[in-house]
C-alpha cells in the first residue's frame, strides 16, 4: 500500500482555510489520503476562525485521477474493498456535514472519484483544462459512492450518460452547462482571480447565513451516511471480481 506517498496540507489565511491534496500519480487517492482529507475538512468545519474553505490539489496537471490503482490492485477481499471505497464516502459526507462553504479550485482533469470531489464542493471554479470522465465501468466497477454527489449536481440523465459512456471525456463547457462547474476560465490566472474575488466576498458575508444556505443546498441528503456506505459495499464486492481484477492489472502494467 502507498503508505508514505502524497500529502494533505491545511493552511489558514485571514479566515480562508486552504486544504490541498497531492499524489504523484495524477493526484490519485489512496485510502490514507482520503482519510486525511476527510479529517482536514472536518477540522476546518469546526474551526471558529475559518469562514470559508478552499479545496485544491497540487501540481499543474490533473485535479484528481480518482482511486489509486496501485491500492485497488492490492485489494483481495470484498471487506477490504468496502473499507477502501468507504474512504470516498467519508470525504463526501465530511463535505456535506461541514457548516462552512467549500470552494473548489479545479485546475485540471477529473476522473472517477475526482468528479465526485468536484461535485461535492459548494461552488466549483474551473480552468478550461478540467475535462471530466467517470471511468469506473471500464475497470469493472461503477461510480457508486460518488454517484449521489454527481447526480445531485448535474441530474440523473447527465450522471447516467457519464456512468455508461465511461471512456468518453466531457469538456468543461459540458460540465458548466450541466451545473458541475459554476465558472470556467481560459487561464489559470483568471481562475485564481475569480477564486480570490469570491472568497473575499464570502469573508464579509454572515457566517450564519452561509451555514443556512449550505443546509438548504444539501437538502434531501440526510440518509447519505448510510447510503454511501451501502454504495461502498457494492464497489467492494465488484472490485474483487475476475473482470475487475484483470482490468485493474492491465491498467497497472
Amino acid at each position: 500500500m502507498e503508505n508514505n506517498i502524497g500529502h494533505v496540507k491545511t493552511e489558514s489565511h485571514h479566515g480562508v482555510t486552504h486544504i490541498e491534496f497531492f499524489h504523484p500519480q495524477s493526484n490519485s487517492m489512496p485510502l490514507r489520503l482520503l482519510n486525511e482529507l476527510a479529517s482536514a475538512i472536518h477540522g476546518a468545519g469546526i474551526d471558529t476562525d475559518t469562514k470559508v474553505i478552499l479545496l485544491k490539489s497540487a501540481g499543474d496537471k490533473a485535479f484528481c485521477a480518482g482511486a489509486s490503482f496501485t491500492e485497488l490492485a492490492a485489494i483481495h477481499t470484498a471487506e477490504e474493498g468496502t473499507h477502501f471505497f468507504s474512504g470516498f464516502a467519508q470525504v463526501i459526507n465530511a463535505m456535506r456535514h461541514c457548516p462552512k462553504l467549500i470552494i473548489g479550485r479545479i485546475h485540471g482533469k477529473c476522473v472517477g472519484g475526482g468528479v465526485g470531489l468536484a461535485a461535492a464542493v459548494d461552488y466549483a471554479i474551473a480552468h478550461e483544462s478540467a475535462e471530466i470522465k467517470l471511468s469506473e465501468l471500464t475497470v469493472g466497477i461503477g461510480p457508486f459512492v460518488v454517484g449521489p454527489a454527481v447526480e445531485r449536481k448535474i441530474g440523473l440523465s447527465a450522471f447516467t450518460q457519464l456512468a455508461i459512456d465511461a471512456g468518453m471525456w466531457r469538456n468543461t463547457e459540458w460540465a458548466r452547462r450541466k451545473g458541475l462547474f459554476a465558472e470556467v476560465h481560459p487561464t489559470i490566472e483568471g481562475m485564481d482571480e475569480s477564486i480570490g474575488r469570491l472568497t473575499n466576498s464570502l469573508l464579509h458575508s454572515s457566517p450564519q447565513a452561509m451555514a443556512e444556505i449550505k443546509k438548504i443546498s444539501w437538502a434531501g441528503t440526510a440518509g447519505w451516511d448510510e447510503l454511501l456506505e451501502q454504495r461502498a459495499a457494492i464497489s467492494g464486492k465488484l472490485v474483487v471480481t475476475e473482470h475487475a481484477r484483470s482490468a485493474i492489472a492491465a491498467f497497472n502494467k
